[in-house]
């Protein structure tokens, strides 16, 4: 016999999202209202690492860095994909070390274009 899906038996969490939303809410009332409210110039002004602020903070930033931040965080997240495939290598078979190929050989194509394209070159 197989069990269907009741709407009570979604209870507990309907319950647990109710409590997670008003414990945020409540939170964000009381700090608002309870914290204080004194502003200043000298509190209103950024602060980084006790360095006094020099200009204006929208400065242009070479996209290279953004890039190489971006493009690192895409083949650590490619990495993290080989993991589950490492351990269970066994249970895989055949068909497992087939997928992980062709999910290599896309990897490298990205990783050989990045590197044709220059984006990991400094200037």
């Amino acid at each position: 016999m197989q069990h269907q899906d009741l709407p009570s038996d979604y209870f507990p969490m309907v319950i647990q999202f109710i409590v997670a939303v008003g414990f945020i809410a409540t939170t964000m009332v009381a700090t608002h209202l309870l914290g204080p409210k004194r502003k200043s110039k000298i509190k209103l002004e950024s602060f980084e690492c006790g360095i006094e602020s020099q200009g204006n903070a929208r400065i242009p930033f070479s996209i290279k860095y953004f890039l190489v931040a971006i493009l690192f965080v895409l083949f650590d997240v490619e990495v993290i994909f080989m993991y589950p495939w490492a351990v269970n290598f066994k249970e895989l078979g055949t068909t497992g070390i087939a997928e992980m190929f062709v999910f290599m050989v896309l990897l490298l194509t990205g990783f050989y274009y990045i590197i044709k394209k220059g984006a990991l070159k400094w200037e």
